[in-house]
């Protein structure tokens, strides 16, 4: 496995991983499909903006991406970073969501961040397994505020001083 900084040539890749994420499961609240456009631009926004970009490939395949950016806008949240971590099928269960987060806190360390934080789905248990296991903790549960498969559902947000 090699983690690396993401290019825009990844953004189909990663496009073809998310999307069916996106729109199949309950790992976003998110339905919207992202082209490999958006995708790209993602990664340009990120990277430039200091946060980075990173994608996980196995057998020169990409697998996994990560990346964070500031929680909320505004100066008094500048040191409390969010973090998106999607792993395809054929990465999960293999160590790459460590070897992904690793590198998003290491970066966000480096570059003065107190915190982290992780937003995940109350149906998402593996998600919020994971995040346990790496330090994570429940600071709220913020019920229905997300809306998808014509039900409402629940957000658990967690943290980790980093």
């Amino acid at each position: 496995m090699i983690i690396r900084d993401a290019r825009a040539g990844d953004a189909s890749k990663i496009a073809g991983f998310w999307n069916p994420m996106a729109r199949d499961t309950v790992a976003t609240f998110s339905s919207v499909q992202k082209t490999d456009a958006d995708v790209a631009d993602m990664i340009a926004e990120r990277q430039s903006g200091g946060h980075g970009f990173w994608v996980a490939e196995v057998d020169d395949m990409v697998v996994g991406f990560a990346t964070y950016a500031q929680f909320r806008g505004g100066d008094g949240y500048a040191h409390t970073m969010e973090h998106t971590i999607i792993i395809a099928p054929e990465g999960q269960g293999r160590g790459i969501g460590r070897a992904l987060m690793s590198a998003v806190e290491d970066h966000a360390r480096v570059s003065g961040a107190h915190s982290m934080m992780a937003a995940v789905s109350d149906e998402n248990t593996a998600s919020i397994a994971f995040h346990r296991a790496a330090g994570y903790r429940t600071v709220a549960l913020v019920p229905q505020v997300g809306r998808k498969f014509d039900r409402w559902m629940d957000l658990v947000l967690m943290q980790k001083f980093l």
